[in-house]
């Protein structure tokens, strides 16, 4: 699946819950979106807390998806396209150098 299908499908999906509403209690703003991804990210790393592996490969994929879910609507009602962030940062990052610990 590409990426602009699985944005349209999110999108759908807030729209269906009412969520961009100008009145929706859960506004989706640039900074509501940001904390939740934050918030979510945070649930990612609770699954390693205290260990190495995640003890609920399926538990940590949904907040995995969580987490993509919001960065994909960050970016879209930001104007980014993440594809063409993702790709520009790809390209720099192989121009960086790294030092060695």
């Amino acid at each position: 699946m590409e990426l602009k299908e699985l944005e349209a499908r999110m999108h759908a999906f807030v729209a269906s819950k009412g969520w961009y509403a100008p009145d929706s209690p859960k506004a989706q703003t640039p900074r509501n979106l940001a904390a939740s991804l934050a918030i979510e990210a945070a649930e990612v790393l609770e699954h390693f807390q205290w260990r190495e592996e995640a003890a609920d490969r399926e538990a940590l994929a949904g907040e995995l998806a969580d987490v993509a879910l919001y960065l994909l609507q960050l970016a879209s009602v930001t104007g980014i396209d993440l594809e063409g962030a993702i790709l520009a940062k790809l390209a720099l990052n192989q121009t960086r150098e790294w030092p060695d610990p």
